[in-house]
């Protein structure tokens, strides 16, 4: 998707800043955020892909403007409004009690053997790569470049990369590609490498010396040089 949403490379954000020891969560709603996205995935109301079509679907006021776990929180709630689990009225409504009476829990409900299944879901404990799918066309070595596409919906190719050459590193198997996946439709999976670029190739004169960067890509993105 060419929005803001893919910031890699872009110009006037500042620099990326890393915090020492930082924690898995700041505020205790954050790890509510992402057990409610768990248990969304649990009964399949969505799928791991889909979840980052809803981010990208956030507008440029709404993703600049919030945290890393307050976009998950918007996109949780429009997946959940989007798939009939509750109407943006009801939850307008049950945002208003909570704003009315801070100090209210909300309603639990104990469910050992439920708590355990969705504290194993994490997206990289579901195997995206799949033993079907065509063979390779590259191998280590190749010269490929990253096709210029300017997809309307979500890509995992960076804009930044796109017309730039680099060399086939590694090769991991055939995997699900997200791009026609995120409406839900399946697709054959494809071929992903990993892609080395020179950091010139990609900045100029305004890179880095003898830096490189390697891109995971799928086939689809990319052509022989």
């Amino acid at each position: 998707m060419n929005g803001i949403h893919d910031m890699g490379g872009m110009h006037g954000f500042g620099k990326v800043h890393h915090e020492d020891d930082e924690p898995v969560f700041h505020e205790t709603w954050e790890g509510r955020v992402m057990g409610i996205r768990r248990s969304l995935v649990k009964h399949d109301i969505y799928k791991p892909y889909n979840f980052r079509f809803s981010v990208e679907s956030l507008s440029p006021p709404e993703y600049l403007s919030a945290s890393y776990y307050e976009r998950h929180l918007k996109a949780t709630e429009n997946a959940a409004i989007t798939k009939g689990l509750i109407t943006r009225e009801e939850m307008d409504e049950r945002m208003e009690y909570f704003r009315r009476n801070p100090d209210a829990l909300p309603a639990r409900r104990e469910d050992p053997k439920e708590s355990e299944q969705i504290q194993q879901i994490t997206f990289m404990l579901q195997p995206l790569n799949r033993d079907t799918g065509g063979n390779p066309a590259f191998h280590f070595g190749d010269m490929v470049r990253a096709r210029n596409i300017n997809p309307l919906g979500h890509t995992r190719l960076p804009r930044y990369i796109r017309g730039k050459t680099g060399t086939v590193v590694k090769y991991y198997g055939n995997h699900d590609f997200p791009d026609i996946d995120m409406d839900g439709k399946t697709s054959p999976p494809q071929p992903i490498y990993s892609v080395q670029f020179d950091a010139a190739e990609l900045w100029g004169t305004s890179a880095e010396e003898n830096q490189l960067l390697f891109i995971d890509m799928w086939e689809g993105y990319i052509e022989p040089a």
